[in-house]
């Protein structure tokens, strides 16, 4: 399964989250990540999940 890699900010560069997780697809990983972020009370924080190849899959700003 790819790996993806998780990450939320607080606006002064403070990381809040940063987690690798697995997933079958882009799609799922989006899914879970949203996920992972709403349950850490990070989803409207700065955030981004990209693939192992450093594809952006979710992003926030």
């Amino acid at each position: 399964m790819p790996t993806y890699t998780l990450t939320a900010f607080e606006r002064n560069g403070e990381k809040l989250l940063d987690e690798t997780f697995e997933a079958a697809n882009d799609e799922e990983a989006k899914k879970i990540g949203e996920q992972k972020l709403r349950e850490r009370g990070c989803f409207d924080k700065t955030h981004r999940c990209v693939n192992a190849s450093g594809k952006l899959i979710l992003f926030h700003r």
